[in-house]
């Protein structure tokens, strides 16, 4: 009877050990409260490429004609452009086009009257200070027409470091204001997401130009100035 009653007994303590267990409320932790906030920073470069185009367009009555004169005034200007200190790598040949001209009168068909041709030269340095003396070699030598100047930074990365660290203080003073706004205490960076844009370069934009062969053109004036760029980022901040 006392080794029933004992096994009994280790039977109702264990029951009752799995009861209490069984009842138990799981522990779960309190959710993390956050704030939401985007951050603007900015660097200014200086721009170290500079690319521009430039052509001759020659009206001619025959197709022959009006190729053989392009041709003619494109190799001077080509020449030109290497003398001023451009190799073959840096001189591109953009667009070639043949364009007929046509009279167009009600109640017969186009008469042609003549040819157009265009060639397209473009041009790619990281002499930025020497683009005006580019140019004005180029029109000296039979270019009338320009286009696309624009100055550039090579390397994406400069300025980038600076940019994205002045992201992240806007993004945490904004933080800090809103927190304090609401009485609470601002904790570390949960996650941080980046989204980065370049904002338009601060310099004039050259105008497209046509000028004789025959006049004595000066050098260009052109400034590359600088060149802004905007990176954007998302911070969730924890509140405390």
């Amino acid at each position: 009877m006392k080794t029933l009653s004992a096994v009994l007994t280790v039977v109702l303590v264990a029951g009752t050990a799995v009861a209490q267990v069984q009842t138990q409320t799981p522990f779960v932790p309190p959710m993390m409260e956050t704030i939401s906030v985007t951050g603007t920073g900015r660097s200014v470069v200086t721009p170290d490429r500079v690319t521009f185009t430039v052509g001759v367009q020659s009206v001619a009555q025959t197709v022959e004609e009006a190729v053989n004169q392009n041709n003619a005034k494109v190799a001077a200007a080509i020449a030109a452009l290497k003398r001023s200190g451009l190799t073959d790598q840096q001189i591109r040949t953009a667009s070639f086009t043949i364009y007929p001209q046509q009279d167009y009168r009600e109640g017969r068909p186009p008469q042609i009257l003549g040819y157009q041709v265009a060639n397209n030269i473009t041009i790619t340095s990281d002499k930025v200070a020497s683009a005006g003396k580019a140019l004005q070699a180029a029109v000296s030598a039979g270019v009338n027409t320009s286009s696309g100047l624009q100055f550039e930074v090579s390397d994406p990365s400069i300025g980038r470091e600076q940019g994205l660290k002045a992201a992240y203080a806007d993004a945490r003073a904004k933080a800090t204001v809103l927190a304090l706004a609401a009485s609470r205490t601002l904790g570390r960076a949960v996650t941080i997401a980046e989204g980065s844009q370049i904002a338009p370069p601060h310099y004039p934009r050259a105008m497209a130009m046509r000028a004789e062969a025959s006049q004595a053109v000066s050098d260009v004036p052109v400034e590359s100035g600088s060149q802004e760029n905007s990176y954007t980022i998302s911070v969730v901040f924890e509140l405390r």
